[in-house]
């Protein structure tokens, strides 16, 4: 561990040597809330994160090279994030039973550059990830990110260490427990996604927990919070549990991009992309980020989602 000093002297530091290519981009662009987002910064091969950790505040400053990767970070969460990092960047995920032969031509191209560069992450940050699902329930990515933005404005604190731009550090959930109703208004959030945050924050150290316990009884425990589903779980299973077999069943345009890349139909539904997904058992999450990172979609018509306005309620 590196000694404090100056703010451009990390709280603490440590480099990895991973068994395989780390693209940040790659790995790490799930958790990034928009060019904007007030906790992270992705940049090539350097990546900023604003964290709530267990053990506090921190912020974590990646730069990577090929396999090596130097993690340095500041506050009273740093330790805890440099010892995260081979978490973080997927060192726990094993691609090796993951067989790509039955995928489409479209999907199968993008296959071999993705699995050199990506794991499925874990980032061990459960609260994090389940109010960013939440904010993000039934809403544009518009409406999302700037609900994220507000909480992190309105309610956290300023990220420690020398960050490229001012991040903020999300609020804990004593916190989060005390917004009151009209602020939720003022930031665009519905009242079933800030009366979910309540009963989620009730619970935060028993869903603290699920980053030690096996999927099924993560998913269990998320699932016990009212206003909790599938497609909440498997968004935060992805990012915090480092699940690769979490579909996000239930997302606005998923199902449509899925069933378009394997069969052309333009109307698919949840069913049929879990009939697609069946041979992938165990890994479905690797066909679902596939999907993300090709490029394939299905060929948009008919208006855009419109954006729920809350704050006149």
């Amino acid at each position: 561990m590196a000694a404090s000093g100056s703010p451009a002297t990390p709280d603490a530091f440590g480099a990895w040597a991973s068994p395989y290519r780390v693209d940040l981009a790659a790995v790490l662009g799930p958790f990034l809330r928009g060019a904007k987002d007030p906790a992270m910064v992705l940049a090539g091969d350097e990546a900023w994160r604003a964290c709530r950790t267990p053990e506090g505040a921190g912020t974590l400053h990646l730069r990577t090279s090929g396999s090596e990767v130097e993690a340095s970070a500041w506050g009273g969460g740093a330790r805890w994030l440099v010892d995260s990092v081979p978490d973080l960047l997927g060192f726990h995920d094993d691609p090796r039973g993951f067989d790509p032969s039955p995928l489409p031509d479209s999907l199968a191209a993008a296959w071999p550059r993705l699995a050199e560069r990506w794991r499925v992450p874990r980032s061990r940050l459960v609260l994090e990830a389940l109010v960013i699902a939440v904010l993000e329930q039934k809403v544009t990515g518009v409406q999302s990110r700037r609900a994220w933005r507000s909480l992190l404005v309105g309610a956290g604190v300023e990220a420690p260490g020398p960050t490229p731009r001012p991040l903020r550090v999300m609020p804990d959930a004593d916190v989060i427990r005390r917004v009151p109703s009209w602020r939720w208004h003022e930031w665009g959030v519905g009242p079933h996604q800030s009366a979910t945050l309540m009963r989620a924050m009730q619970s935060a150290g028993r869903l603290r927990q699920c980053a030690d316990l096996p999927l099924g009884d993560a998913r269990r425990r998320l699932l016990a919070v009212p206003g909790v589903g599938e497609w909440t779980v498997a968004e935060v299973a992805q990012r915090a549990l480092g699940d690769a077999d979490a579909v996000s069943v239930g997302d606005y345009h998923l199902a449509k991009h899925m069933v378009y890349a394997f069969t052309g139909g333009r109307d698919g539904t949840d069913v049929e992309m879990l009939s697609l997904l069946g041979p992938y058992a165990g890994h479905r999450y690797r066909v679902q980020r596939l999907l993300e990172v090709s490029g394939v979609s299905r060929p948009a018509r008919g208006p855009r989602m419109t954006i729920a306005d809350h704050r006149g309620r």
